[in-house]
Protein backbone atom coordinates (compact mmCIF):
# COMPACT_ATOMS: atom_id res chain seq x y z
CA UNK A 1 0.00 0.00 0.00
CA UNK A 2 1.39 3.52 -0.69
CA UNK A 3 2.31 5.78 2.22
CA UNK A 4 -0.23 8.51 2.70
CA UNK A 5 -3.06 5.95 1.76
CA UNK A 6 -6.20 6.37 4.77
CA UNK A 7 -9.43 4.84 4.54
CA UNK A 8 -12.34 6.46 6.49
CA UNK A 9 -15.77 4.99 7.00
CA UNK A 10 -18.46 7.49 7.09
CA UNK A 11 -22.16 7.76 8.15
CA UNK A 12 -24.12 10.51 7.53
CA UNK A 13 -27.34 10.74 9.48
CA UNK A 14 -30.24 13.57 9.15
CA UNK A 15 -31.77 14.63 5.95
CA UNK A 16 -29.52 12.57 3.89
CA UNK A 17 -31.42 10.40 1.06
CA UNK A 18 -33.86 11.34 -1.58
CA UNK A 19 -31.26 14.33 -1.68
CA UNK A 20 -28.55 13.39 -3.97
CA UNK A 21 -26.35 12.58 -1.58
CA UNK A 22 -24.86 9.67 -2.93
CA UNK A 23 -24.45 10.75 -6.77
CA UNK A 24 -22.83 13.69 -5.30
CA UNK A 25 -20.47 12.26 -3.38
CA UNK A 26 -19.95 9.72 -5.86
CA UNK A 27 -19.02 12.86 -8.22
CA UNK A 28 -16.96 14.31 -5.27
CA UNK A 29 -14.73 11.32 -4.91
CA UNK A 30 -13.86 10.46 -8.57
CA UNK A 31 -13.00 14.28 -8.94
CA UNK A 32 -10.87 14.19 -6.07
CA UNK A 33 -9.32 10.39 -6.89
CA UNK A 34 -10.95 8.94 -3.72
CA UNK A 35 -12.02 5.25 -4.55
CA UNK A 36 -14.29 3.47 -2.04
CA UNK A 37 -18.27 3.37 -2.34
CA UNK A 38 -21.58 4.89 -0.90
CA UNK A 39 -25.22 3.32 -0.08
CA UNK A 40 -28.40 4.32 1.59
CA UNK A 41 -28.82 2.82 4.72
CA UNK A 42 -32.46 1.58 5.91
CA UNK A 43 -32.40 3.53 9.42
CA UNK A 44 -31.94 6.14 6.61
CA UNK A 45 -28.56 7.45 7.12
CA UNK A 46 -25.93 7.40 3.93
CA UNK A 47 -22.84 5.27 4.56
CA UNK A 48 -19.52 5.28 2.38
CA UNK A 49 -16.42 4.11 2.76
CA UNK A 50 -13.50 6.53 1.12
CA UNK A 51 -10.10 5.21 0.26
CA UNK A 52 -7.24 7.39 -1.16
CA UNK A 53 -4.52 10.09 -0.45
CA UNK A 54 -5.16 11.87 2.94
CA UNK A 55 -5.35 15.28 2.19
CA UNK A 56 -8.02 13.80 -0.80
CA UNK A 57 -10.08 11.87 1.56
CA UNK A 58 -10.49 15.19 4.30
CA UNK A 59 -11.77 16.99 1.14
CA UNK A 60 -14.20 14.42 0.52
CA UNK A 61 -14.91 14.21 3.74
CA UNK A 62 -15.65 17.71 4.30
CA UNK A 63 -18.68 17.50 1.39
CA UNK A 64 -20.34 14.93 3.88
CA UNK A 65 -20.50 17.63 6.72
CA UNK A 66 -23.33 18.93 4.52
CA UNK A 67 -23.79 17.18 1.98
CA UNK A 68 -25.62 18.79 -1.41
CA UNK A 69 -27.61 21.84 -1.20
CA UNK A 70 -31.04 19.75 -0.25
CA UNK A 71 -29.40 17.64 2.37
CA UNK A 72 -29.53 18.13 6.29
CA UNK A 73 -26.78 16.57 7.85
CA UNK A 74 -27.21 16.45 11.79
CA UNK A 75 -24.42 14.38 12.93
CA UNK A 76 -21.95 12.38 10.98
CA UNK A 77 -20.31 8.89 12.19
CA UNK A 78 -16.06 8.87 10.97
CA UNK A 79 -13.87 5.58 11.68
CA UNK A 80 -10.08 5.13 10.26
CA UNK A 81 -9.79 1.64 9.24
CA UNK A 82 -6.88 -0.20 7.65
CA UNK A 83 -6.45 0.54 3.72
CA UNK A 84 -7.47 -2.53 1.20
CA UNK A 85 -6.59 -1.04 -1.91
CA UNK A 86 -9.84 0.00 -3.40
CA UNK A 87 -9.95 1.45 -6.99
CA UNK A 88 -13.13 2.91 -8.57
CA UNK A 89 -15.86 4.35 -6.61
CA UNK A 90 -19.75 3.00 -6.61
CA UNK A 91 -23.08 3.95 -5.53
CA UNK A 92 -24.52 0.47 -3.87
Amino acid sequence: MPRGIVRRRVVAHGRVQGVFFRDSARERAKAHGVAGWVCNRSDGAVEAVLEGPSEAVDRVLRFFETGPSQASVERLEVEEEPPEGLSGFEVR
